[in-house]
């Protein structure tokens, strides 16, 4: 019997492959860093029977409906806005994430940001490497207390709950706000639900970790902005399109809010002469929210281990269009 075809749009590990090569012919883009065009993707996914994503690939209708053996998409990601659910639960198509393995890397990594950017630590770093440190005062390069301040969480999931785990360290006051209330970080971490307005005026820094919906598109717009603190600082680990960008490049220059950092942009990679990038107030990341070497493989390992499973008739183990459970498995 014909092993099923499954594509791979990256390059990823040979011996973490090898369980799906052993039930399934699988073929990977030979590139690391480069994504896929989207015109190969297009031919790969016509004859597979499994895709394994990253977030830059756009998994629309229009590919879906041109796939016709595609039984399911594991994204390597917790997000899944590069794929249209909708047609693929139509399609009876399982999609596949990677939720709760990355929580606590990402939190590190966001709270680091918050750190870096309060603290001055890229532009501080820069200043030596550029030769100008030529002495010392009392405010040269000073940035911001973190501890005993207010944080601010926008999006009170498994991330948002392992961030405000580690502003508990840090004696910081901690409001969120979400679509629903988040008993056990009320209970647990002591944070206090608030309207989103209540959030942006109160809090000394301001953290978005929320999925990228309809309704969570330019979220913080300049009238977001205008709300905030004149010292607060805003860090956005979910998507770029939640931010209108240009709202942000005008409340930095303006001193509206005092600073950004940020890990994700509307457009990515970003451009190297983008506005954003030439602000001293801004820390700017290449994505990197989960990017450790650990949680990363794990996250591959969970792709690979729910094609494998729903090849075999099993019920994978993180799915998003849940309702085709029964119809697959």
């Amino acid at each position: 019997m014909m092993k099923p075809y499954v594509f791979i749009t990256r390059k990823l590990p040979d011996d973490l492959v090898k369980p799906l090569m052993d039930v399934a012919e699988v073929e990977m883009w030979n590139k690391e860093a480069e994504p896929v065009p989207a015109d190969v993707l297009r031919e790969k996914a016509s004859r597979a029977t499994a895709l394994l994503t990253m977030l830059s690939d756009k998994i629309d209708e229009s590919l879906l409906e041109n796939s016709p053996h595609l039984k399911v998409v594991a994204n390597l990601a917790v997000g899944f806005d590069n794929i249209d659910v909708s047609a693929a639960t139509k399609r009876n198509i399982v999609i596949c994430n990677t939720p709760d393995v990355l929580s606590d890397t990402t939190a590190d990594l966001t709270f680091g940001l918050l750190m870096a950017t309060a603290r001055r630590l890229v532009e501080s770093a820069n200043y030596i490497k550029e030769g100008q440190w030529q002495g010392w005062s009392p405010y040269l390069l000073a940035g911001h207390d973190i501890h005993h301040k207010t944080i601010g969480i926008i999006g009170m999931g498994k991330i948002g709950q392992s961030l405000a785990k580690r502003a508990t360290g840090f004696d910081m006051e901690i409001l969120y706000h979400n679509r629903s209330r988040n008993e056990v970080a009320e209970k647990e971490l002591h944070a206090i639900y608030c309207s989103f307005d209540d959030l942006l005026e109160r809090s000394d820094f301001v953290v978005c970790l929320t999925p990228l919906t309809n309704e969570t598109k330019h979220l913080f717009n300049r009238k977001a902005f205008q709300r905030m603190k004149s010292s607060a600082i805003f860090v956005n680990a979910s998507r770029g399109a939640v931010v209108d960008e240009d709202a942000l490049i005008e409340a930095l220059k303006t001193g509206e809010i005092t600073a950004a950092g940020l890990d994700v942009f509307v457009k990515e990679p970003i451009d190297v002469d983008h506005p954003l990038l030439s602000l001293s107030n801004v820390v700017a990341l290449p994505h990197i929210g989960s990017a450790s070497i650990e949680t990363r493989t794990v996250m591959m390992e969970l792709c690979i281990e729910n094609i494998i499973r729903l090849l075999q008739d099993q019920s994978p183990k993180t799915i998003v269009n849940k309702e085709l459970l029964s119809q697959n498995c």
